[in-house]
């Protein structure tokens, strides 16, 4: 094993892990990823919850006490999950505390069939701060339009939050500006800016799945050159407008208050063709203030054979965007790609958490005591 961990640490990314399940919190696993492998935060998600509550490793006997108590199914997911991330929280609380509220935190989503109703949403962030009763929680709100003003909206309540699926550059821009906005908004109200945390989930892998297909399609030299590219070039330009807004007049008024910055975070960094190195997306994303979630797979690559070399963003911006142009002068359409990863990304979670429904549903009905 090298130190790759260590060294990811050191230049300024903070190491989440993008997983979690009963038995990762009851079997020592996750204190363990904490002590040894230098992981500071996890992220969950719809897809991840219906993997483990699925699996049933853990939840036998609180879903009998739920099925005892004729709950519903959504009300057992909320319990169940709230459960798991409440546990999680309270491992991580010593890192919370020792970096002052910047890591040692614990997402969890909205209710992703609420992706395009502003309102729904926000009363979901409350509800779930309000279940998990934790300070190192944050409420993921995916980045679509109707999640933007949710975004203010929740922010400007004093509620930490996560932003999910974001793909493209000038979403990332409305979502920066949503998160100023929220600041404001908390600033206005009297609220503590410095009790407020963020990070926007920039997402990687998946837009070069999606464009190295269009690449093969293409078939040319030309076009087989570019695969593997343009998601890290994406990925550097979103931290080139991070720079942008984070140094700017309206951002220093707020940080005069002492607000915090909104971190970017590489999502998706699990490498999805075997052509190309498993610690891509970990060892190209390096800079200070980001933060990378992994899966298990690509934490243990990375810390197996992953070569940090230093800041592997600041000095790019040049390079990536004359990547992206040539992807574009071949004829593949940027907006076309990013808004079918948007689409498809809700889509993705809102399967899953039907997946979880069906499956709990199931379970709660196998349990259910026969009436006396």
């Amino acid at each position: 094993m090298t130190d790759a961990l260590k060294r990811l640490s050191d230049e300024g990314v903070a190491i989440w892990l993008d997983d979690l399940s009963r038995k990762r919190i009851t079997s020592g696993n996750l204190a363990e990823l904490i002590d040894q492998q230098h992981v500071v935060g996890v992220t969950t998600n719809p897809s991840i919850f219906q993997k483990a509550i699925s699996s049933g490793d853990g939840y036998e006997q609180q879903l009998a006490d739920l099925a005892a108590r004729k709950v519903t199914v959504d009300e057992a997911i909320r319990m169940i999950t709230t459960a798991d991330v409440r546990d999680a929280a309270d491992i991580l609380r010593p890192l919370y505390d020792s970096t002052e509220g910047q890591d040692g935190r614990v997402s969890i989503e909205v209710d992703p069939r609420l992706a395009h109703e502003t309102t729904a949403t926000v009363a979901e962030a409350k509800q779930l701060a309000w279940l998990v009763d934790r300070p190192n929680t944050l409420i993921k709100i995916p980045a679509t339009k109707a999640g933007l003003p949710a975004i203010t909206e929740v922010i400007g309540r004093g509620i930490s939050v996560n932003v999910t699926l974001i793909f493209s550059l000038e979403r990332y821009r409305e979502v920066m500006d949503a998160y100023l906005a929220g600041l404001e908004k908390a600033k206005a109200a009297g609220l503590d800016l410095s009790e407020i945390h963020s990070v926007a989930s920039f997402f990687v892998s998946r837009v070069d799945t999606e464009i190295d297909k269009r690449l093969d399609s293409i078939g040319t030299d030309e076009a087989k050159a570019l695969k593997g590219k343009a998601a890290l070039a994406n990925a550097r330009l979103a931290y080139e407008a991070y720079e942008e807004v984070f140094s700017s007049e309206r951002w220093a008024a707020l940080d005069r208050a002492h607000a915090n910055k909104q971190r970017p975070l590489w999502a998706s960094t699990g490498v999805k063709d075997p052509a190309y190195k498993d610690t891509l997306y970990v060892v190209d994303l390096v800079a200070p203030g980001t933060v990378n979630t992994m899966p298990e797979a690509t934490l243990e690559a990375t810390a197996d054979h992953g070569e940090v070399t230093g800041d592997t963003i600041r000095g790019t911006y040049e390079q990536a965007r004359a990547e992206l142009d040539a992807v574009a002068k071949l004829g593949i359409s940027y907006d076309d790609v990013v808004q079918l990863l948007e689409d498809e990304g809700v889509e993705k979670f809102e399967a899953a958490w039907n997946d979880l429904l069906k499956s709990t549903e199931a379970e709660l009905k196998r349990l259910t005591p026969a009436e006396d």
